[in-house]
């Protein structure tokens, strides 16, 4: 089940954040979100456990993915992809046409989900990231064009290595 954050999930949600990444968002990173009306913020909850979190913000038309983070001991059940297709379709039901995101450059992982889904590489932010320092891609995705993609046809991939 996928729904919007509660205060009393904030213990969870910053022991999720805390095993999912090197420099976590703090617990009053996440408080200060809850009430914040252009700012989808959801778990990912499975037999009453949160197994994940994501945050989405709105500005106008534009919205960014400021974090999805999967407990890691339930990555690579699908957790990751269901929670960023609901941020995409809540936030496109709010009237958001183009999402961004930046991803550590060493994440492939996410990065090949982000493919799946239609995101294009459009730049890239030198260290961006600590423990370790590592660039960031900026990902976009256009959700127009992605809502007139026939879902029966695999998602075009950019290649490999795409210019940056």
């Amino acid at each position: 089940m996928i729904r919007p954050a509660r205060t009393e999930d904030l213990p969870r949600i910053a022991e999720v954040e805390q095993a999912a990444f090197s420099t976590p968002w703090s617990l009053h990173s996440f408080r200060a979100l809850i009430p914040l009306e252009r700012v989808l913020f959801r778990v990912l909850e499975v037999e009453g456990v949160i197994l994940g979190h994501g945050v989405l913000w709105q500005v106008a038309d534009e919205g960014e993915v400021a974090n999805i983070a999967i407990h890691p001991l339930a990555r690579r059940r699908g957790f990751g992809t269901r929670l960023l297709e609901h941020l995409l379709e809540e936030a496109a039901s709010s009237g958001v046409v183009r999402v961004f995101l930046d991803v550590r450059e060493s994440n492939l992982d996410a990065i090949r989900i982000y493919r799946r889904r239609g995101f294009q590489v459009v730049g890239r932010r030198t260290d961006y990231y600590e423990k370790p320092v590592e660039d960031a891609l900026i990902l976009r995705l256009d959700l127009a064009d992605a809502a007139h993609d026939d879902p029966g046809l695999p998602p075009s991939l950019p290649p490999s290595n795409p210019p940056i």
